[in-house]
């Protein structure tokens, strides 16, 4: 549940620090007075877009801080992601500059707005002041249902996105079939095209590294004569002449080592002379073994020749060096086989068939799922509405047979009676406004009672409501406070009189002349004077004020 909220600099919020309980808890004051901006300042802290104008004007930065005490789930996510606290709690910060940059962190440690919100969907559930006008979106129905399912079964939402994944599948099929069918003739001339290309590279067969291997041959062979001769000279200087170097370094070296006997200081000389004399044994090696495989060969010479000038024409042909022939040839041989894949019409059919099963497996799953979810949802809502003086009243939920899509095989469509003995109609072609905020909120009290998240905030969702009604909800709202932390900010003293705790919000001015926004916990007292000011508006009597005793009393 959130234990605490701290803002400051946050649009007209000079610095508050804010204390909840469990249970429910409502924020009233009057129009203006910053209600909603306390919701707004805990959705930046959850991971919500931000930007300057958030900044409190003359203020450098805007910080909002919640702690949390996380769920279990939120525990596990906490050390998944390596954001556990030693304490054990879940501490989400938010901070804008004026110019807009935003930094997120979590106990302590930086996070990115995405992780925010990824943490905060497991500690907070917010039902905006708009809700019931998105009701009436046909993506909206569908989006609640299929939470809806999602929260009975976790494994429903992998199988949502399997559907979505399975539908793209398909349609990629279907849409390469069908270019395939309408451009045959170009495809044909292209696979044509690269035929002969593949096969004349097939048979020049250039090989990785070739131009390098074969380009050190051919300086080999042509200058074999000069490489030989030279080899020749240098073995004769260093053992074979008269006075060969070799030789001459032998006998140095048993003059330096008979010296060595007499004055030990030479020993150093003979040190660098002796690796000389093993080093030049090595040569005469190495050049014995370099003669012996160094050949006038002008027949290879003519090959070498031959297979240069066959890799460069290649090579100038397909626009790419020597070195990047063996790569050009295995890019062309890649397309003509998916070409080669792409024009098996017959196969492609076997594959979109093979994909259309697959889709239509998974959809029809989901189908069940969203067939029982329907059912189960229609008759609480229904029961709802009994409370919420629509006596008679029906709501269901219809699952129309369409054509196939991403989000599966039928529209989902919320359907209303007001009355009993009437058909229910589409749910925006028949309530009206209060109607549709009762239903509206009746939804949002079930689908918060299905789900594990700990504290569930209810902005304004009470508009349009009042009388009689508008005391079910509170009750209903206080009904669903002994289960989970409720935070609402509401205009109904009917609703604010059902709370276990009770904020409110009001505008000042301070010694510069600034408008900044301030919350108050209110006693037994106060909160007589706030419900009265809410039942009789700017003049309070002692007739409002019994109303708002009673009210409180109940």
């Amino acid at each position: 549940m959130l234990r605490t909220l701290t803002i400051r600099d946050f649009v007209i919020v000079d610095a508050i620090e804010l204390e909840f309980s469990n249970g429910f808890s409502v924020f009233t004051g009057e129009t203006g007075a910053g209600k909603s901006i306390l919701i707004d300042a805990l959705q930046l802290a959850l991971g919500g877009r931000g930007d300057a104008s958030m900044v409190r004007e003359g203020a450098a930065k805007a910080d909002i801080t919640a702690d949390f005490a996380p769920t279990e789930v939120a525990r596990v996510w906490l050390a998944e992601h390596e954001f556990s606290a030693d304490e054990g709690g879940a501490l989400l910060r938010r901070v804008i500059d004026n110019a807009g940059r935003s930094k997120g962190y979590i106990n302590g440690v930086a996070a990115t707005a995405a992780q925010l919100r990824e943490l905060g969907d497991l500690l907070v559930d917010i039902h905006g002041q708009h809700a019931h006008q998105s009701l009436l979106k046909p993506d909206a129905q569908r989006a609640l249902l299929d939470n809806q399912i999602g929260v009975r079964d976790p494994a429903a939402r992998i199988e949502a996105q399997e559907v979505s994944q399975a539908w793209r599948t398909w349609r990629a099929l279907v849409r390469q079939r069908e270019e395939y069918e309408a451009d045959a003739k170009n495809v044909l001339i292209e696979r044509e095209r690269l035929e002969w290309q593949v096969a004349e590279l097939d048979k020049l067969a250039p090989k990785a590294g070739e131009w390098l291997d074969i380009g050190n041959e051919h300086s080999r062979l042509s200058h074999a004569a000069t490489l030989l001769e030279g080899a020749q000279e240098a073995l004769a200087a260093i053992s074979e002449s008269d006075h060969p170097i070799l030789s001459q370094l032998s006998a140095l070296n048993a003059k330096l080592g008979k010296l060595v006997d007499v004055d030990t200081q030479l020993q150093s000389v003979l040190d660098c002379m002796e690796p000389a004399r093993i080093q030049l044994q090595e040569a005469v090696s190495e050049l014995n073994t370099y003669i012996d495989k160094v050949e006038l060969d002008p027949a290879r010479l003519r090959e070498v020749d031959a297979r240069m000038e066959a890799l460069h024409t290649a090579a100038r042909k397909y626009r790419v060096t020597p070195e990047e022939l063996p790569d050009e040839h295995a890019l062309l041989a890649t397309k003509l086989r998916q070409l080669a894949d792409a024009t098996d019409i017959d196969g492609l059919r076997k594959q979109e068939e093979k994909a259309e099963a697959a889709y239509m497996d998974v959809a029809g799953r989901l189908s069940v799922r969203r067939a029982a979810a329907a059912q189960e949802l229609g008759t609480q809502v229904t029961a709802a509405m009994q409370e919420l003086s629509m006596s008679g009243g029906s709501f269901a939920i219809g699952l129309n047979r369409g054509e196939p899509g991403a989000h599966g095989l039928e529209h989902i469509e919320f359907l209303v009676a007001g009355h009993a003995g009437v058909v229910p109609r589409a749910l925006a072609k028949v309530a009206s406004g209060g109607e549709l905020a009762r239903i509206s909120l009746a939804i949002s009290v079930i689908t918060s009672n299905a789900t594990t998240v700990p504290t569930l905030i209810f902005d304004e969702v009470d508009t349009g409501i009042g009388g009689g009604v508008a005391e079910v909800v509170g009750r209903l709202l206080k009904r669903l406070g002994q289960q989970r932390q409720v935070l609402c900010v509401t205009h109904l003293p009917q609703v604010a009189s059902q709370a276990n705790q009770h904020f409110q919000v009001a505008k000042g001015t301070t010694d510069a002349g600034r408008t900044v926004s301030r919350i108050d916990v209110l006693d037994k007292r106060a909160r007589v004077e706030e419900v009265a000011r809410m039942l009789g508006g700017i003049e309070i009597t002692e007739t409002t004020r019994k109303h708002a005793r009673e009210l409180l009393a109940s």
